[in-house]
């Protein structure tokens, strides 16, 4: 059984404009010792299906089916009968526990007027009976396993004492304080620089074996992804759109959007010029009602536009949703 598993997850966002349609019906799988990607550009949807995972949206934001079963037990809200005290309550014992989250933005997500220890600490005070004795030498062991050196002193610092790689350290540092049996990563490497972003990346890889914890890297990036993930989910417009494992997402990408990102991949063996994907993201107030990639795809067909393709099989471990498959493959 895998440690966390997702079946026809959908989501949405009341708006003064409409009912926004995030999440529209997307299943995937991650298991213990396993990093996952999810992959694909700002509006596909992929840290919404995660906030939803997490128990996080926002105040007009709810799930509205699908199951969501992590370490066994289903923790989609539905499942609580209604019950918003009880599921809020169950999903305080677990987050920052057995399911933790690093966040995309360090300054916006650690207390600017709280030192480093007491943020690091916070975990561990509510979900762990540690003597008060021990919790500064636990600190500073998260901090030593994050790679931040001088410790002691960093913990008496506050945010903004800190450079960017270092509040990413910290973030990760907290997600890991209560050693959390799945990881969800959401864009931990923006706005960090590309030497800093590599170094994150294989903590996060270094960790995941120490641990053996499950992750889910969120991620705009494929080349994020490249060496870190054994499996990648495509995402757009709300609905995966591929999945397969990390050889088979760049080497025989069948879906248009995924020839599309990899094309916007700085490849230094390659003379190819990088290659913009044309056209916006689609409206998912109003979402097409077949593929939501068919107004930018240099390949649409009339059936593209009518009817959103089930998901077809190439292997037992790559999936496609695309109607040019349906023709021989692309």
């Amino acid at each position: 059984m895998s440690l966390l598993e997702i079946k026809n997850l959908t989501t949405s966002f009341s708006t003064e404009q409409g009912s926004v349609q995030a999440v529209r019906g997307i299943s995937l799988a991650v298991d213990q010792g396993e990093i996952v990607g999810i992959v694909g550009e700002s509006g596909s949807g992929k840290s919404q299906s995660m906030y939803s995972v997490m128990g996080l949206l926002s105040e007009n934001g709810r799930v509205e089916e699908g199951s969501i079963l992590f370490d066994g037990k289903e923790i989609s809200p539905k499942y609580f009968d209604g019950n918003e005290k009880a599921y809020e309550k169950y999903m305080e014992s677990i987050r920052g526990n057995t399911l933790s989250m690093i966040f995309q933005d360090p300054m916006s997500f650690l207390n600017p007027v709280l030192t480093i220890e007491k943020q690091l600490v916070e975990p561990l005070k509510n979900h762990r009976k540690i003597p008060a004795a021990e919790l500064h030498q636990r600190a500073v062991e998260l901090l030593t396993q994050v790679g931040i050196p001088s410790p002691e002193e960093r913990l008496k610092q506050y945010p903004h004492q800190l450079s960017g790689g270092m509040r990413q350290r910290v973030i990760i540092a907290i997600a890991l304080a209560c050693t959390p049996k799945m990881i969800i990563a959401d864009e931990p490497t923006t706005a960090l620089d590309v030497t800093i972003q590599a170094k994150i990346i294989e903590l996060i890889k270094e960790l995941k074996e120490k641990t053996g914890s499950g992750v889910i890297l969120i991620t705009h990036d494929l080349g994020v992804v490249a060496s870190a993930c054994s499996r990648i989910y495509i995402m757009y417009g709300g609905k995966i759109v591929e999945t397969g494992l990390a050889d088979e997402i760049f080497y025989s990408p069948q879906h248009p959007y995924t020839q599309g990102l990899l094309a916007c991949v700085n490849n230094p063996e390659s003379d190819n010029e990088l290659q913009p994907i044309p056209g916006s993201p689609p409206d998912l107030i109003s979402p097409p009602a077949g593929c939501p990639f068919v107004d930018r795809c240099s390949q649409a067909m009339k059936i593209c536009k009518q009817y959103m393709p089930r998901e077809k099989r190439l292997s037992e471990t790559h999936g496609v949703s695309c109607w040019l498959t349906e023709k021989g493959g692309i």
